[in-house]
């Protein structure tokens, strides 16, 4: 398994990565085959003095999904600690679910599943220069406004598996391509223990748009609640 421990905008340590290290090992028994664990510690660029929290985003790559937590404090150990908290809890629900898909046990409702989420690195990571918050972002011509473009292949599921893997890496949105329709979609979170899907159709024609109710892990049909 390997560790990757970097720094933007802000030092780390030896007793930082010594640390870090330690607690992550431990990750490897609730993964799906771990092959990777990639802990990024940041610090806005150019923030004021009284502004000093600390961003920790730990990642693990494995053979299963890609599972994702975050935490900020004024303090890196603690951020650390609390993203690595995160991390734990997703991974066990992640585990979890792999016994349910074998038919070990029966799955728990959506609002259980959630109720619990509230290149080698350089020692010395210098401030950057650039007036933007990403090191690398740079001017588009005489315009301050950049827009950073991402590919990602297309991951063909159900609605239901992209509201785990968005929970799993700990987004507010998901995309995918929905199994049922193969149609690109995007699943989001609403208010309470609710969730949304827009689904991209070029052959709907404007202002004849279907809207559902789907029941998460259910066979129950689809409700239509309006056109």
């Amino acid at each position: 398994m390997e560790f990757m421990i970097s720094g933007r905008n802000v030092t780390v340590s030896d007793r930082f990565r010594e640390y870090a290290t330690e607690k992550l090992s431990k990750l490897e028994a609730l993964g799906d085959k771990v092959q990777r664990i990639d802990t990024k510690v940041a610090k806005k660029a150019h923030s004021r003095a009284a502004d000093n929290e600390l961003t920790v985003e730990v990642t693990v790559v494995g053979r299963g999904p890609v599972i994702r937590a975050e935490a900020v404090s004024g303090d890196k150990f603690a951020a650390f600690d609390l993203a690595y908290a995160k991390l734990q809890e997703r991974l066990r629900r992640a585990k979890d679910r792999r016994k349910v898909h074998h038919g070990r046990h029966t799955p728990k409702a959506v609002h259980e599943a959630t109720a619990a989420l509230n290149g080698a690195a350089s020692a010395e990571a210098v401030a950057a220069s650039s007036p933007y918050e990403i090191a690398n972002d740079i001017p588009a011509g005489d315009s301050p406004v950049l827009i950073r473009r991402k590919v990602f292949p297309a991951a063909t599921m159900t609605v239901d598996e992209a509201v785990d893997n968005m929970e799993l890496v700990g987004h507010a949105f998901y995309l995918f391509v929905d199994k049922e329709t193969e149609q690109h979609s995007v699943v989001y979170r609403r208010t309470g223990w609710t969730y949304g899907v827009i689904t991209l159709d070029p052959a709907c024609a404007e202002g004849k748009g279907e809207e559902r109710i789907h029941a998460y892990r259910s066979d129950d049909e689809d409700v239509v609640v309006g056109v």
